[in-house]
């Protein structure tokens, strides 16, 4: 039987796989325009909410709009047609077509921009370049009688224990005997008064979001037979995840910066723009850090990353110069030529670094529906093709680089 998906069914999906907790605070994601109810079975999926998108949108006869980049980043107080971002938020819902932003939120993602761009040009052995810590959690610990483990196991994953990834109602179990002796005015459920009992009882260990530490207890004495159930809740250290902005890895051959480029140039969309390289074109290279999107502000974590080169995009006159003048004279400092100084950069076009990512996230959407609704969905996802980049053309330099041009 085929089911009918919602766009509240989607965007939970989306929500999922990219947390609108994980944005950045300054960011402005999630749902822009559309009913809750309405059915959707087209998705476009596109960087840019730019008006020759929404074009392709309504032709198409997409029901939801999925873009990276948030149409309305800044407040505004009014959304009229006579606005041009009115303009678009009116014709999108005239023609019953959503709008949602996954934005900051995809850009840090386990499967999301940054990790999409570094499997684009060859990167293995992924990392975040910044880390952001996973959401805390809690060890659920619990003894429980042999025979109502499986049913405790249930209420406590009802409550929020138990996911791990992409994975629910993950439980560890071990059995061993509990012994205790039930006090004056106690009402056991197993034993007597006074009369040492022994009980195969099973301990079972959740984890579980913190945030759900109070409805996880609950469920836990409601389905627990003991009238003093025996449980432990431990706050395990928090680590890395694989949540964070950028990402780091390795090459899985060392190749020269301008072979690096030169792969850049070939996975990436073409754009008027090309690509930008500052270093060494013959220097080896093997680890190299990105970021999807305006990269210069985080100069200082790939520095400590040990990065070979940079791959970004919109770097910036003064803080790409300030980079490579630091790194070339730590280079001299070194004993090595202030050439060789690291890191390197790569710079592209702000859509082009960003576009890997639509393949990713329709083919993820389309599997985690199938997961949560059934093989029998019918959601159908297209990428734009659309160049939203806004340059249009790039005269080239003359042969000579230097300040004035070739001489005649």
């Amino acid at each position: 039987m085929t089911e009918h998906l919602t766009l509240a069914d989607v965007v939970a999906i989306l929500d999922h796989r990219y947390p609108p907790s994980t944005a950045e605070s300054w960011d402005a994601v999630g749902t822009v325009c559309g009913d809750p109810d309405q059915p959707v079975t087209k998705v476009l999926l596109a960087v840019d909410p730019t008006a020759e998108v929404v074009d392709e949108a309504i032709a198409w006869g997409a029901d939801l709009l999925l873009t990276h980049h948030p149409l309305l980043l800044r407040p505004v107080h009014s959304v009229a047609a006579t606005t041009f971002k009115g303009r678009l938020v009116h014709r999108l819902i005239q023609a019953g077509c959503a709008l949602h932003v996954a934005h900051t939120n995809a850009d840090s993602a386990p499967g999301g921009v940054a990790e999409a761009l570094a499997l684009a040009v060859g990167l293995v052995d992924l990392e975040p370049l910044v880390p952001i810590p996973g959401a805390p959690v809690d060890k659920h610990v619990v003894l429980v009688p042999a025979e109502d483990a499986e049913a405790l196991v249930d209420a406590l994953a009802e409550a929020g224990a138990g996911a791990l990834g992409d994975y629910s109602r993950c439980a560890w179990t071990t059995t061993g005997a509990g012994t205790f002796v039930p006090g004056p005015g106690a009402e056991p459920a197993i034993g007597e008064v006074g009369v040492r009992a022994q009980v195969a009882e099973t301990r079972v260990e959740m984890f579980a979001p913190r945030r759900r530490r109070t409805a996880v207890l609950a469920a836990l004495r409601a389905a627990h037979p003991y009238e003093e159930p025996a449980f432990d809740v431990l706050e395990p250290a928090a680590l890395p995840g694989e949540t964070g902005l950028g990402r780091v890895g390795r090459l899985a051959s060392p190749a020269t910066l301008g072979a690096f480029a030169r792969v850049v140039a070939e996975a990436l969309p073409g754009t008027a723009q090309g690509v930008r390289v500052a270093g060494d074109l013959d220097a080896p290279v093997e680890r190299v850090a990105v970021v999807g999107g305006s990269g210069d502000s985080l100069f200082d974590a790939v520095r400590a990353s040990g990065a070979d080169v940079y791959l970004t995009a919109d770097l910036r006159h003064h803080p790409a110069s300030e980079l490579r003048e630091r790194a070339e004279i730590e280079a001299l400092r070194e004993g090595r030529p202030a050439a060789d100084g690291r890191p390197f950069l790569v710079d592209v076009a702000h859509f082009a670094s960003e576009w890997p990512w639509l393949e990713h996230a329709a083919r993820r959407l389309t599997a985690d529906l199938h997961v949560a609704h059934g093989a029998g969905t019918t959601v159908e996802t297209r990428v734009s093709t659309r160049r939203t980049d806004p340059w249009t053309a790039r005269l080239a330099s003359p042969a000579d680089p230097s300040v004035g041009g070739s001489q005649p």
